[in-house]
């Protein structure tokens, strides 16, 4: 009898598991909407503080006025309305959620504030209806008095948030489609009304779980409605870093990561160039001759890396932190390790503090348009790179900025954290104007500066395999710095830096000097990029491999 006793007590209530799915599912879908927004907003700290602050203020609004009701509304039944009301707004977001993304996206408001109607109309109505859970299952709950009901609510719902933040974080992401991970919490929601209503069985009640559950189903098998990526879609995947998807079109595969455009390759030419500014990834060889060693920090689509082993008797290796970005490269991107290639799956920050090898050329390819990882733009982490360069090494940083106007911000931070480790700093902006674009920057530890006049010599005599005659004519020098930080590992804002540039166009040189647009809406891109006959392998002076 006192065995029984104590099971029945240790037994979860109704009302309990009421509150720890609620905290599950609100948590879960609250680490789920930065993965839905990004590819539209980025994933910055400004895109995540809309999340969390629209999130909390839904959840406290649900909490005041499911304590207004509490008292004469609070029941299973009730409850299990809520759930399934829930599962049915997320049957939306599967079926037209970049539909509604693309509506809320049109409201004209600063960059800083952009994603805040799109996380309102998305997340706002689902998680408000959830906040109602909480005091109508303290209003239900076994324990004698308020406080004590209210303390066990919460304590039950916060274990069900955690459950909801990790289970989501390293195990629904990592596995699942966005549209997945949205049936499995459309459908936890179904699954808990329908334990509810059976403790108070109704007709009606049973009716419109069982509809909810039908909703579900339909907007899972009909597909997502609205413009996807032009071309066709060979691969995509959530990745515990990003959103990834390699899509087909006019002869090139192309790599999007959240929605942009990361990497491209022509489908006839594994090792040939789809954007222009990669083609710039050569430049160092006009700095330096003797290059033997390099490292690429960021992977991608892995075209410097490839190019770099196709052309020139170098050994090549490439750090990069998503796992899913490394085999995506090689089933699709023709990615091939070798002896003289090899990848390594970590962080560029942490590679270059535990490794020996020291390089000629070191590539740092690692930033996005809209998420920068600062720990690899600070003075502190360009001083551990020139640590690793030998002592006529090259630095070279693929950045998206401006080149100059308020989007530049970024650019002219890093060009001036750069020139405080480095003697000589040079910038190439890829496609010239204001327009927020690849501006790659040379940082030599040799103290001569090189004019234009002497890089066009030797572009001419050093067959370096591409003509690289309209990359220089984009040299620059020096840049206004005055009123841009320092990176630094305590003071490094850079997603302030990068706000200038939310809603502008990312403007893409293709190869064969075409431009394209990377609009702001990401995810419907009109883009192709023809590949064009590029010269000859280096002759001996850059250790080129001949036929043979």
């Amino acid at each position: 009898m006192a065995t029984r006793w104590v099971d029945a007590a240790r037994r979860p209530t109704l009302p309990e598991l009421a509150v720890f799915v609620s905290g599950v599912a609100s948590m879960g879908l609250e680490i789920l909407a930065g993965r839905i927004v990004a590819p539209q907003f980025g994933s910055s700290i400004y895109t995540w503080g809309t999340i969390i602050g629209v999130f909390l203020a839904a959840l406290s609004y649900g909490y005041h006025r499911g304590g207004q009701r509490a008292a004469t509304d609070a029941s299973n039944r009730r409850m299990a309305r809520l759930f399934v009301y829930t599962a049915a707004y997320v049957a939306v977001l599967v079926f037209a959620g970049d539909l509604l993304l693309r509506v809320a996206s049109a409201v004209p408001l600063p960059s800083r504030f952009a994603s805040l109607p799109a996380v309102v109309l998305l997340f706002g109505p689902p998680t408000y209806l959830l906040g109602f859970v909480s005091p109508y299952a303290a209003e239900l709950s076994r324990k004698g008095g308020l406080g004590e009901a209210s303390g066990h609510v919460y304590a039950v719902g916060t274990v069900g948030s955690i459950v909801g933040a990790f289970g989501t974080t390293f195990l629904l992401i990592p596995s699942l489609s966005v549209e997945t991970i949205g049936l499995v919490f459309g459908f936890l929601s179904v699954a808990t009304a329908l334990v509810l209503v059976r403790s108070a069985p109704r007709r009606e009640g049973t009716a419109a779980v069982l509809a909810a559950g039908v909703l579900l189903v339909a907007a899972g098998g009909s597909g997502a409605v609205g413009v996807a990526v032009e071309g066709q879609v060979v691969y995509q995947t959530q990745t515990p870093y990003q959103e990834l998807r390699v899509v087909d079109l006019d002869g090139t595969r192309t790599l999007y990561l959240d929605g942009q455009p990361h990497s491209a390759m022509p489908l006839d030419d594994p090792t040939g160039h789809g954007f222009e500014y990669t083609r710039y990834f050569h430049l160092p060889l006009l700095f330096e001759e003797d290059i033997d060693e390099v490292l690429f920090i960021g992977g991608g689509g892995f075209t410097g890396p490839k190019r770099f082993v196709h052309d020139y008797d170098v050994t090549v290796d490439v750090v990069e932190i998503d796992p899913e970005v490394v085999r995506v490269a090689k089933e699709y991107f023709a990615l091939e390790e070798s002896e003289r290639l090899e990848v390594h799956v970590t962080d560029g920050r942490r590679y270059l503090r535990e490794t020996n090898e020291t390089y000629d050329l070191i590539v740092l390819d690692a930033y996005k348009r809209d998420k920068v990882p600062f720990q690899l733009t600070t003075v502190e982490f360009m001083r551990l790179a020139a640590d690793r360069l030998d002592d006529d090494g090259v630095l070279f940083a693929n950045l998206i900025s401006a080149p100059s106007g308020p989007a530049s911000k970024f650019y002219r931070a890093e060009y001036k954290t750069v020139d405080r480790v480095f003697p000589r700093v040079y910038a190439f902006p890829t496609v010239g104007g204001v327009a927020v674009q690849n501006v790659e920057l040379v940082a030599t530890k040799r103290p001569d500066l090189l004019t234009e006049a002497d890089l066009r010599v030797r572009n001419r005599e050093r067959d370096v395999g591409i003509d690289l005659s309209e990359a220089v004519g984009n040299y620059r020098r020096t840049t206004e710095t005055g009123d841009v930080p320092v990176l630094r590992d305590d003071r490094a804002p850079v997603d302030s830096l990068l706000d200038p540039m939310v809603g502008q166009r990312y403007v893409v040189e293709q190869t064969g000097n075409a431009t394209a647009d990377a609009l702001r809406a990401p995810r419907a891109p009109s883009l192709s990029w023809p590949a064009v006959p590029e010269r000859g392998r280096t002759v001996d002076k850059l250790r080129a491999r001949t036929a043979g």
